[in-house]
């Protein structure tokens, strides 16, 4: 018995869905054609911008600015050097902040 109603039921649901889905196509309105548009009258500014574009295409363009050479890097430091010299500059950016710091 319960074969039968689930049978039933399966058939009744896809029966439903097959009428639904063929009134959505029924429904479905004809897309309305576009509507033309009239023909516009050309907009006087046009010629004004083409005639400002031809001046500027007439124009040549500026050459470029050659670029600065960069500086040769200095030699290598002696390493220890180096180390000297950022351990210095940690230690004062250090000291600064401790003198900022209002705790």
């Amino acid at each position: 018995m319960r074969r039968l109603f689930a049978w039933l039921a399966g058939v009744a649901g896809g029966a439903a869905a097959a009428e639904a889905l063929r009134r959505r196509q029924h429904a479905r309105p004809a897309p309305a054609p576009a509507p033309s548009a009239p023909p516009e009258a050309p907009d006087p500014r046009a010629e004004e911008l083409r005639a400002r574009l031809a001046e500027t295409a007439a124009e040549p363009e500026p050459a470029p600015e050659p670029e600065p050479e960069p500086e040769p890097e200095p030699e290598p430091d002696d390493p220890a050097e180096r180390r000297r010299r950022v351990h210095e500059s940690g230690r004062s950016a250090l000291d600064e902040i401790r003198r900022t710091d209002p705790t």
